[in-house]
């Protein structure tokens, strides 16, 4: 009991003591050399950062910026510090649409610990000081648009976090870099340029978790160094061109067996050798890969059995061994694999489809089941079992040999979002529940010649214009009957429609002209009659969309009778319209005769208030008539002008001189008005003989003088000039014409960057390319710190 009062003695000092260092340096000043060498990196950017003092600011204590944290010089144990002031420890400032590039200066930065400057618009090369930070622990570079190449004589002692990834950084790849920085864990090099041979040196990475060299440029041979990392968890060497003994377009050419090294790391948590030439015989040491949980051996030539080993791994959850030479059937054993989430077994000589299923109903967890493309095909019928695994998300069973009806009891996985039956053989009505899965996004059950048929009937069921999310529904080569449902114009995210091939009737309903994200459509060879729809997206397809049917039109198909644009689908829809036309037709007649009757009153209230209006204006010109040709009739005003005459006005504007011409419009220019006591007036002079310029003279002194909004100029009076007919306005400075937020010059800034991510998405190359994550990321970024 001592011991452990000892201990938390001990503890609470501790605290204590670190919580005194912490609050000491939040009041320590910044240290000067830190200060320069910040400064001279905010000069290296396109604009300040926010929260950042400069050489004309009065805050120069640096530790307390955004995105700076200090520790004081003592606390660190820097006793040559000749004053105790507060060091810079990290420099975090990433998503804050940094522009510019990265400066010497920040080499200087001798005490920094992190450096995160991700997700920015940074470029250029990375400065040579930067790989030689004795303290720096993290490094952070990744998601922006540096360029040139990288040292290979790196010396970050400290460092364990390095990721540079997803720039456009070339040259070799710095595999000594572990030399002087062994307790590195996390390497991160991809989605860049780096070529060249991938040199052995990655083995002095004794700490190392996880290496991601994937997307670059290398070729040759594997380093066997990097086999021999025993902490090593994940390893992503995806979309280079690597060959040799150990992918088809952006793969590798591995070829050989997995090597032994490799197949025994007890540290491997995911491991991904897919699209290479690997064969023989699956050897893995499940009892030595105790973290192993993720197995992707696809498109490789492996043979024999599946292994039954497989479920020693116990941690194992995802298993794609789609695409290899495997033969037999799925392992009684695979039973006992209680945490399998992933199984893909697609375009193997997998057999029995009973048996295999029969042994999977005991994963609980499974939740994406793909076994297409098998040979010879799966035979028989989907089981019953599979309906009790509920957390299913994907299925795909086509191009087999699966016959009988489509289980009702796929409507009940209310998680499923893939559903892929086709190329098979069954028959039968599609079950109507499956309109209810909520998260479906594609269904398929179409086939592609040659293959067995499916032999679906029935309607196509109007509820499916509820599968919202849906994006592809293939129902094409079935033997589907009815007519097409207007209501699928409510599945607005479908972007592929193939109805083709089938024995539907009636027309092609106008709704579907609303799925504005529709880019493949076909309803070919059917039994569809009247006129194909028009605009939209159906302007973009094919006339090979329509062939086969009854259709007029466009699209290559006669053209349309006058009297059947719009054909009736059956003799009861006929009769159906006939009532219609009939209630149509008598309401034809009662609107008709309530809209005469309303234009009528809207016509005589219109000439009643023409009549008022003639009279003011006749009004107002005989009180200009008789206070003379010299003087401008003035409107209430709030800035209360006195009385001014044509002389005034004359004399303020230069007798209209062209100096002080300020607009123009359809019928006159804008002048500008400088009055005796200062203030400042716009005249418009509406000049022209044609008979329409007193009847716009009325309009404008009519609109003008009733309209009030804080954003509209208000007329101040009119007057007439010869055959001129003025308006008098006050002017608005350039401050008051504009709203704030489009004055702001800091919209340029923002109008900048959201056009170089544009740019980013056109670029020819496709790793220059910004993901849907980056995109997504950028853009709430700057609109984050609006």
């Amino acid at each position: 009991m001592g011991v452990q009062a000892l201990w938390a003695v001990f503890l609470v000092l501790g605290f204590l003591m670190f919580q005194a260092q912490v609050l000491q340096s939040k009041n320590l000043a910044c240290n000067q050399s830190d200060l320069k060498a910040l400064q001279e990196f905010m000069r290296g950017l396109q604009s300040p950062i926010q929260g950042w003092g400069t050489n004309n600011s009065s805050s120069t204590d640096c530790c307390n910026w955004l995105g700076i944290t200090c520790y004081s010089s003592s606390s660190l144990g820097l006793v040559n510090d000749s004053v105790n002031s507060g060091r810079v420890t990290k420099l975090e400032l990433a998503r804050h649409r940094l522009a510019g590039k990265l400066v010497e200066s920040v080499g200087n930065l001798d005490q920094l610990r992190t450096l995160n400057l991700s997700h920015n618009f940074l470029k250029d090369s990375l400065p040579f000081s930067l790989f030689h930070l004795p303290k720096l622990e993290v490094l952070d570079l990744s998601f922006n648009y540096f360029t040139g190449s990288i040292p290979q004589s790196i010396n970050l002692p400290s460092i364990k976090f390095f990721d540079i990834s997803s720039n456009s950084i070339h040259g070799s790849l710095p595999t000594r870099i572990c030399q002087n920085s062994s307790r590195i864990q996390f390497l991160d090099l991809a989605v860049n340029y780096f070529s060249g041979i991938l040199s052995p040196g990655l083995g002095d990475c004794i700490n190392l978790e996880h290496l991601c060299l994937g997307m670059n440029d290398l070729v040759g041979g594997m380093s066997e160094d990097i086999f021999q990392l025993k902490k090593l968890k994940i390893l992503d060497l995806q979309d280079n061109n690597f060959s040799g003994k150990l992918s088809t377009g952006h793969s590798n050419y591995f070829v050989g067996r997995i090597p032994i090294s490799l197949a025994n790391s007890p540290s491997l948590n995911l491991l991904n050798l897919r699209n290479n030439s690997l064969g023989g015989i699956i050897d893995l040491n499940c009892s030595s890969m105790t973290n192993l949980s993720s197995l992707d051996l696809a498109t490789n030539s492996f043979s024999g059995n599946v292994p039954s080993y497989l479920p020693a791994c116990k941690n194992l959850k995802n298993i794609n061994l789609a695409k290899n030479k495997f033969t037999g059937k799925i392992p009684e054993s695979f039973k006992d694999f209680q945490a399998l989430s992933y199984l893909s077994l697609s375009n193997c000589s997998i057999t029995n489809l009973s048996s295999t299923l029969r042994i999977l109903q005991q994963c609980k967890s499974l939740t994406t089941l793909v076994l297409t493309l098998n040979l010879p095909r799966l035979t028989g019928s989907i089981p019953q079992w599979l309906s009790n695994s509920s957390k299913l998300q994907l299925v795909d069973l086509s191009w087999n040999n699966l016959r009988g009806t489509i289980p009702s009891w796929f409507g009940g996985f209310e998680y499923l979002f893939y559903l892929d039956l086709s190329n098979n053989s069954f028959s039968g009505e599609i079950p109507r529940n499956l309109t209810g899965l909520p998260s479906l996004i594609s269904r398929s059950i179409s086939i592609e010649e040659p293959s067995p048929d499916n032999f679906l009937t029935g309607p196509i069921w109007p509820e499916f214009g509820n599968l919202t999310k849906l994006h592809d529904f293939k129902l094409k080569s079935n033997c589907l009957s009815g007519t097409i449902p207007s209501e699928l114009s409510g599945m607005t995210s479908l972007e592929t429609l193939d109805l083709s091939h089938n024995n539907l009737s009636g027309v092609i309903p106008w709704s579907l002209v609303n799925l504005s994200f529709l880019s493949e459509f076909s309803v070919a060879y059917n039994q569809l009659r009247g006129k194909i729809p028009t605009g939209s997206q159906f302007m973009t397809f094919p006339n090979s969309s329509f062939v086969g049917n009854h259709l007029c039109g466009d699209h290559g198909t006669p053209p349309c009778p006058k009297s059947d644009g719009f054909p009736l689908e059956s003799s009861r829809k006929s009769v159906r319209n006939k009532y219609a036309i009939i209630r149509m037709a008598v309401g034809v007649v009662f609107g008709t005769a309530s809209l005469l009757v309303l234009m009528i009153m809207i016509v005589l209230r219109a000439h009643s208030r023409g009549l008022i209006l003639k009279r003011w204006m006749q009004t107002h010109d005989k009180e200009a008539d008789e206070l003379g040709p010299r003087l401008v009739v003035l409107l209430q005003s709030k800035e209360n002008y006195k009385d001014l005459s044509l002389e005034d006005l004359l004399k303020s504007t230069n007798n209209f001189d062209q100096e002080n011409i300020i607009g123009c419009g359809g019928f006159g220019l804008v002048y500008r008005a400088s009055l005796p006591d200062g203030r400042k007036l716009a005249i418009k002079r509406l000049s022209g003989d044609c008979g329409q310029m007193d009847r716009e003279f009325r309009a404008e002194v009519e609109a003008l003088s009733r309209a009030q909004h804080p954003n509209l100029v208000h007329l101040q009076g009119y007057g007439m000039f010869k055959n001129d007919k003025l308006l008098m306005k006050k002017e608005n400075r350039e401050s008051e014409v504009f709203d704030r937020i489009i004055y702001d010059k800091q919209n340029d800034k923002e109008l900048l960057l959201v056009l170089e991510i544009a740019c980013l998405c056109l670029s020819e190359h496709p790793k220059l390319r910004p993901s849907t994550e980056q995109l997504v990321s950028w853009l709430d970024s700057i609109d984050t710190n609006t």
